[in-house]
């Protein structure tokens, strides 16, 4: 799960750059580099928003328990 969840913030990062320099620049980099709505882009940019919703859902995996003690894969112990 740990590694989902990194995979998912990496891609919602590189997301949410993109939507930065199209907002500052009006650049789609995606766009860019992969044409403009081809099977490629529209495949990485469903991914980036798969990935936002996984960082929205598990980005406070640790808030809906009691604790807030996680071991080191991001596991949250109940007590």
């Amino acid at each position: 799960m740990n590694i989902l969840r990194y995979t998912a913030y990496i891609l919602t990062l590189i997301g949410a750059l993109n939507w930065g320099l199209v907002g500052l620049f009006g650049f789609d980099l995606i766009a860019a580099i992969f044409g403009d709505m081809t099977l490629m882009s529209r495949i990485l940019y469903t991914t980036v928003g798969v990935s936002a919703i996984v960082t929205a859902l598990t980005v406070h995996h640790c808030d809906t328990f009691q604790t807030r003690e996680c071991d080191e894969y991001g596991n949250c112990r109940i007590q």
